[in-house]
């Protein structure tokens, strides 16, 4: 099976951050959106960016990861999949689409979903859960999906298809919450890093 590309949504306006960019953030010793390209470090990554964040770019561009340029009238997340979509390789068995405020998620996790994707042939969907089973993310759709992936609208991301394909789908619990906790406002930062100290 060829390499399964990484899609990494990170065209978000950091609209409930107050003036803050949340993928600039701090994690550890680097910026959020550096912190989730290591994690995803062991796939071909494709990161939907707005066109005109510099800063955004130039840490995808450090990471050698492909940055895919989402125009800002479209920056709604089925513009940022389409965007994906249209680019990924011929070959690619599927597509992991990976929220880029995660900060929980590990490359050990990404690691088990591709397996399990695998191990059903590449096509299943594959999505990873809280460990009590609430789903969450990343999310992996087959090839098959393509199609329905490049017809998104709207800023529900990939859900229409998750809920119609309801019996295609493989939920891999994650250890805690890491398949759920992503970060959106000061206050979202503010008790994860209070977490983290504990």
């Amino acid at each position: 099976m060829s390499a399964l590309p990484a899609l990494i949504l990170a065209a978000g306006a950091s609209t409930r951050m107050r003036g803050r960019d949340k993928l600039l953030e701090p994690v550890g010793n680097q910026s959020l959106l550096a912190h989730v390209l290591d994690t995803a470090r062991a796939f071909p990554c494709y990161v939907a960016l707005p066109a005109d964040d510099k800063a955004r770019r130039a840490i995808v561009d450090r990471a050698g990861a492909t940055a895919l340029p989402v125009d800002a009238g479209a920056l709604e997340m089925a513009a940022s999949i389409r965007a994906g979509i249209a680019v990924l390789p011929g070959d690619a068995p599927g597509v992991m689409i990976l929220l880029a405020d995660m900060p929980d998620l590990t490359g050990e996790d990404l690691t088990a979903l591709a397996a399990t994707f695998g191990q059903h042939g590449g096509q299943r969907i594959v999505r990873a859960a809280s460990e009590n089973g609430k789903p969450g993310h990343p999310v992996i759709f087959p090839r098959t999906a393509f199609a329905a992936l490049a017809e998104l609208t709207g800023d529900s991301g990939a859900q229409q298809i998750l809920s119609r394909k309801s019996d295609q789908v493989i939920l891999l619990p994650l250890p805690g919450n890491r398949a759920l906790t992503d970060l959106d406002t000061p206050d979202d930062w503010v008790a994860w890093r209070a977490d983290q100290n504990r």
